[in-house]
């Protein structure tokens, strides 16, 4: 499992057609990868900080994701008009325990 972790803040040029592509990709990415894109979590700190979790079961298909050209696109517009600032940390889940139970938590 690989757990991606995006930190960002939106810039002054943050507008409406960063919502819709946001939306655009999140359906694409169901349709496109299904289950390999195994869970998506959003938040959002008083201060304007986000923070986006998601959960992939392989680095293949992360790549895949990585590589698509509207995805691309979508990158490219946030490092040069929505964001102010963003962070992308991508991590190799070794471990996991949970008190939920199977089906309600991302498995490997």
């Amino acid at each position: 499992m690989i757990l991606v972790v995006f930190r960002s803040r939106f810039s002054e040029q943050y507008d409406h057609e960063y919502e819709t592509t946001e939306d655009y990709l999140a359906k694409k990415v169901r349709a496109v990868y299904g289950d390999d894109l195994v869970q998506v979590k959003n938040y959002e700190t008083e201060d304007g900080e986000r923070l986006a979790l998601v959960w992939w079961r392989d680095p293949e298909t992360l790549a895949r994701w990585r590589a698509d050209v509207e995805h691309h696109n979508a990158q490219q517009q946030g490092k040069e008009k929505w964001y102010a600032f963003y962070e992308l940390t991508v991590a190799e889940v070794v471990r996991t325990s949970s008190t939920l139970e199977p089906e309600a938590y991302p498995a490997p």
